[in-house]
C-alpha cells in the first residue's frame, strides 16, 4: 500500500509494528492453547520444505504475494469497477478468493505459505527454534518483492485497459 501510494510512510511503519505485535500475541495465544500441538507442529513458523532450495521457496514467496496483491489490487481498482460496472461485484470477489486459494495452495509445500512477514515473524519469535531461523528472511524478501513487483505492475495493466477501451470506441 505503501509503494502504490495509498498509505503515508508512518502509517505504513506504524501499521507495520502493530502488525508484527499482533502477529507475537496471536501465535503466543495459540502456543497457550495448544501447547502439545503446537511444538509437534513446529509451531507454525514458516520453513523451506524438504526436497526445496532456498530459491524455490524465495521464488513462491514472491509469485504468491505477487499473484495475491495482484489481485487485490485489481479487484478494488475504482476506475477498473467503473469501466466494468455492468459486471456483477460476485465476479471480482470470485478472481479475489481463486487466485488467493491458489497462492496459498501452491506454496503450503514449498514454504508453508508465508506471504505474510507479520505472520511469519510472531510464529518464528514464539517457536524460536533454529529451523524458525534459518530461512527467515526468504519470508520478509519474497513478500516484499512480490508486493513491490504487483505494485508496478497494476498500473501497466491500467494502461493496456486504457488503450484497449480507445480501440474499441474507434
Amino acid at each position: 500500500m505503501l509503494l502504490a501510494r495509498k498509505l503515508s510512510l508512518t502509517r505504513a511503519v506504524f501499521y507495520l509494528i502493530m502488525q508484527c505485535l499482533g502477529a507475537i500475541c496471536g501465535a503466543a495465544v495459540v502456543k497457550g492453547f495448544r501447547s502439545s500441538r503446537y511444538e509437534r507442529l513446529g509451531g507454525g513458523a514458516n520453513v523451506v520444505g524438504h526436497g526445496y532450495t532456498r530459491g524455490d521457496g524465495l521464488g513462491a514467496e514472491i509469485m504468491g504475494t505477487f499473484l495475491l496483491v495482484y489481485t487485490v489490487f485489481s479487484a478494488t481498482d475504482a476506475k477498473r469497477n467503473a469501466r466494468d460496472s455492468h459486471v456483477p461485484v460476485s465476479l471480482n470477489f470470485l478472481y479475489f478468493l481463486s487466485f488467493s486459494g491458489y497462492c496459498y495452495l501452491a506454496t503450503i509445500p514449498i514454504t508453508g505459505t508465508g506471504i505474510n512477514p507479520a505472520r511469519s515473524l510472531g510464529a518464528a519469535i514464539v517457536y524460536n527454534k533454529d529451523q524458525a531461523w534459518n530461512d527467515h528472511w526468504i519470508f520478509w524478501a519474497g513478500p516484499f518483492m512480490g508486493a513491490a513487483l504487483a505494485t508496478q505492475s497494476n498500473p501497466i495493466q491500467g494502461q493496456i485497459l486504457n488503450f484497449m477501451d480507445i480501440i474499441d470506441h474507434q
